[in-house]
């Protein structure tokens, strides 16, 4: 039987073509300031990977051993991901900028035996003891001072001879996964080598991937999927941790220089890139898709990069989540001459069709468990429900959280459904609209009111670049609250305007009209991976106080 192990995708393109290149990323200028690179082809990864699983195993770090790994994205980053993979590791990965004490409660859960950092990573560790009790091997990306610290550079130096890639069945566990906890604390999601292998086929079939293309991975996990997929990974000159705040010049010249074919973005960075190149005329015609994913991608969002590639078809809006990516996919070209006027409406951003091999269904919405599919609703088309999938590249479970696993998973004969935590409605076309995530819905005594539906009319008033519902008061009679982000000064009498405005607007519409409430707030609180997700619960929280004290 053929070893499952992630990292033999590596290897199969390391032999194919060993001297195209894997990996290239910035390093510094030279003396006219022009940006030098640094690079590793397949063979040299393919071999570093290599030595350093061999050392790594040597050491103590074998098949199964939970691994914290706190590397930013780069060279040793890749060559200690897929050492890892090699020995059959679990790497532990968690988002840097959740905060510290949420990251040490994450990685708490996980009960980790290694960790594989920077230094700061083993500087985060003497601080948060109790979040790493159980680490018995400890590698550091440099040299320090400290025992038991083994530098990456010792591993580098491991003689590989008679080592052999672990084998992994497909349903053995490749990663632990953190989500953002953008919507409740965040959970380690397990990945099974068989979930990788799932997604690279259907991101290679659905986007069409091929041999000669060069992808801009602005994510650090996406940039995972590049050697696997036999493409060239260009790293970007930019804080991953921080998209939304990207500065997009050295972005588009690298896409530009580099003849960049791929690129995946956030919607924050996919709108830095597209109002800077459209006001600049930068067109890039070397590209061949853009992917864009992580929140709902705005029309206007959309719009914005047009004049830059010159083809909307071009530019993805994928959906799915960590737990299951990806499931369903549309492009720009249907959504700006089709759907946008019916989102402008108030119906939802249309996320496209099932990929291949992927089944969506719509159910009654519930915030209990479901235990099987005999106990689920399923509604005709037309009706907002939540959203559950199943498919291949659907992970089976969160790790050692079995109150998470009991309200997400449904079970169906042999396999399961995941509950999304999304609201949507299906078309009569088969598409899908996603209205919003069920938490934030807002439960009126009215009835409930779901969040894009209701933003996107406020969102069509020229002088409003985004808008959020939120709900406050006790459940079941929720006062709704339309909070709007204004980055700009404005006077109080254009302040008291643009209220009107808005409030006409809203009562032209049925699912609006009973929301009297406005807020201004000048800079939303979003999510930490893609800086786009708006943390409503936190607006919740600010527009409350900011009600009680108007009433005082």
């Amino acid at each position: 039987m053929e070893n499952a192990n992630i990292a033999n995708l590596l290897t199969k393109n390391a032999e194919k073509t060993p001297w195209k290149r894997a990996v290239v990323m910035p390093s510094g200028k030279d003396s006219l300031g022009r940006i030098r690179t640094t690079q590793l082809t397949f063979a040299q990864l393919e071999a570093l990977s290599t030595k350093v699983a061999a050392g790594l195993q040597a050491r103590g770090i074998v098949s199964g051993t939970r691994t914290v790994l706190m590397v930013p994205p780069g060279m040793d980053f890749f060559i200690l991901t897929f050492a890892l993979f090699k020995t059959g590791a679990v790497p532990v990965v968690v988002d840097p900028g959740m905060g510290l004490n949420r990251m040490a409660d994450c990685l708490a859960s996980t009960r980790a035996e290694a960790l594989v950092g920077i230094p700061k990573a083993h500087l985060f560790r003497s601080l948060f003891p109790r979040a790493f009790s159980g680490i018995r091997y400890k590698v550091c990306t440099r040299s320090l001072p400290l025992p038991g610290i083994t530098p990456l550079q010792k591993l580098l130096q491991t003689d590989p001879t008679g080592f052999e890639t672990a084998l992994r069945e497909p349903e053995d566990t490749a990663a632990i996964l953190f989500t953002t906890g953008s919507t409740g604390p965040a959970k380690g999601v397990v990945y099974s080598h068989g979930t990788f292998h799932a997604q690279i086929q259907a991101i290679r079939d659905h986007f069409q991937i091929e041999e000669d293309d060069r992808d801009l991975p602005t994510f650090p996990l996406f940039a995972l999927f590049d050697p696997a997929l036999g493409m060239t990974a260009f790293i970007p000159e930019m804080d991953p941790t921080k998209p939304g705040k990207a500065n997009p010049r050295p972005i588009l010249e690298a896409i530009a220089h580099h003849g960049i074919t791929t690129m995946f973005c956030s919607p924050a960075l996919l709108d830095r890139l597209g109002r800077y190149g459209s006001r600049e005329g930068i067109r890039l015609p070397s590209l061949k898709r853009v992917v864009s994913a992580g929140a709902p991608v705005r029309p206007d969002i959309l719009q914005s990069f047009v004049p830059v590639t010159g083809n909307p078809a071009i530019i993805h809006t994928p959906y799915g989540a960590t737990e299951a990516v990806p499931l369903m996919s549309i492009h720009a070209g249907e959504i700006l001459s089709e759907t946008r006027s019916f989102t402008d409406q108030g119906m939802g951003i249309c996320v496209g069709r099932p990929l291949k091999g992927v089944d969506i269904s719509i159910i009654r919405i519930s915030d209990e468990p479901i235990d099987t599919m005999d106990d689920a609703e399923e509604l005709p088309e037309g009706e907002i429900g939540e959203i559950i999938a199943r498919g291949p590249m659907v992970t089976s479970g969160y790790f050692d959280n079995p109150e998470a696993n009991k309200l997400s998973k449904i079970k169906d004969g042999k396999g399961f459904w995941h509950r999304m935590g999304d609201l949507a409605w299906k078309d009569n076309s088969g598409r899908f609209w996603f209205c919003g995530r069920k938490s934030h819905r807002v439960c009126t005594k009215e009835g409930e009111l779901y969040t894009l539906p209701c933003e996107a009319i406020f969102n069509t008033h020229k002088r409003v670049r985004r808008s959020a519902l939120v709900g406050i008061g006790p459940d079941r009679a929720q006062t709704p609250v339309i909070i709007i982000e204004s980055p700009d000064k404005i006077s109080k009498e254009e302040r008291s305007e643009l209220r009107s405005e808005l409030l006409q607007l809203a009562g032209a519409f049925d699912h609006t009209s009973g929301i009297r409430q406005l807020l201004f707030h000048r800079e939303f609180p979003v999510d930490i991976r893609h800086n786009a997700k708006i943390y409503r619960e936190k607006l919740a929280v600010w527009a409350q106080k900011k009600m009680a004290g108007a009433i005082k």
